[in-house]
């Protein structure tokens, strides 16, 4: 009898056990859905691949471990593999069982070919070398650092004499931010949209070819308890700038560390907004942040184009000494091929949810610079 008592308290401590991480699981999953932009609820957009590795494991432990003659054990279950579900939804998209959103570039002319190395380098990180040895070996035509400081720049003005045409906003907050280029930067403008000491860069880039791309470079603050305790002025950057680029045909490409994962609700709510698309949609996670936790990484680094595009590759590259890797993607200007690609597409909802969000930050589209509008386009908007 003592050896039924024991093995009873044993069950209902492994039921109740379960139960409470199911709990957790199932909070973790459904806190996301609201549209509260503490940092509290957003931050559970971000561990989604995380959050589906813990489901799996507790609907594991569930199956192998419960009585499923019970109600309850089954109400667990069944509470652990909707949860699972859900988590899978949102980040199927960014794995190889996906279609792809972008196709891949036919051999073509590599003067239509526009190469772009993002890195958040970590202001206090002092390893410049690196970063300076990836420019080398990879030749991008076009390279923007996040968190670049005075020391950063003094450090990258080698890479000058080889990409003359710079936008440079040294600052020592985390939010500084360099732009060096090989091709002609048209109408550079470097613009406070939302916080005073928030920048982010705007220009039209020429390819060799002679075309012209509109490009914006982002790097909005994040939510969280030391920064911004709301996503509002991250997600208000976002529609702004997405509402802005909706507005023309021509080409346009939008990188950066947007501090939001690619699968959360208000990256997607830029893509719907903007019509723009996602390379790694069907590719790959291609994880930045964070570079010394492999158990801890999502991506945080993006690069977001418009139909006229075709994807040659994207990687992620070796480690820096920065908590984010840096990122390289390679387009070819294919506007006749990619003309039928989709984009995620969006609704009157959505319209509605962009405008509250820019209109709580008291922002607009026209906040944001069209490089290669003339005026009277500009007026006609």
């Amino acid at each position: 009898r003592k050896g039924c008592n024991v093995m009873a308290t044993v069950d209902v401590f492994i039921l109740w056990g379960l139960a409470l991480v199911t709990l957790v699981v199932v909070l973790a999953t459904l806190l996301p859905m609201l549209r509260l932009s503490h940092w509290v609820i957003r931050g559970f957009d971000f561990p989604r691949l995380q959050l589906a590795a813990v489901a799996l494991v507790v609907l594991i432990l569930q199956l192998a471990l419960l009585d499923l003659g019970r109600p309850l054990s089954w109400f667990l279950v069944t509470a652990t593999a909707l949860s699972l579900g859900c988590q899978l939804w949102w980040i199927l998209p960014y794995t190889v069982l996906w279609p792809r959103e972008v196709k891949a570039a036919r051999h073509g002319d590599p003067e239509r070919t526009i190469t772009i190395l993002t890195s958040n380098v970590l202001t206090p990180n002092r390893n410049v070398g690196a970063l300076i040895s990836l420019v080398e070996k990879h030749q991008p035509d076009v390279l923007v650092t996040l968190e670049s400081d005075q020391w950063w720049e003094d450090q990258l003005a080698v890479l000058k004499s080889r990409m003359p045409y710079t936008i440079q906003c040294p600052l020592d907050n985390l939010y500084g931010m360099h732009v060096f280029s090989r091709l002609p930067l048209i109408e550079a403008e470097c613009r406070f949209l939302i916080e005073d000491d928030v920048p982010s860069m705007h220009a039209l880039v020429e390819l060799r070819s002679g075309e012209k791309v509109r490009i914006h470079f982002l790097h909005p603050a994040p939510p969280s308890p030391t920064e911004n305790p709301e996503s509002a002025e991250r997600d208000a950057e976002l529609v702004i700038v997405g509402r802005s680029v909706a507005d023309t045909d021509e080409p346009v490409i939008v990188t950066g560390d947007l501090n939001d994962v690619a699968w959360s609700p208000t990256t997607r709510l830029f893509r719907k907004v903007s019509g723009l698309l996602d390379p790694r949609v069907g590719r790959g996670l291609h994880s930045t942040f964070h570079a010394d936790y492999p158990l801890l990484r999502w991506p945080l680094d993006h690069l977001f184009h418009s139909e006229h595009f075709t994807l040659v590759s994207i990687q992620r590259l070796p480690s820096i000494g920065s908590d984010h890797f840096p990122l390289l993607t390679r387009l070819r200007y294919a506007p006749v091929r990619g003309q039928d690609q989709e984009p995620l597409q969006g609704d009157r909802d959505d319209d509605q949810w962009a405008k509250e969000l820019a209109r709580e930050q008291g922002a607009s589209k026209h906040d944001v610079p069209e490089p290669g509008q003339g005026p009277e386009e500009i007026n006609r908007k």
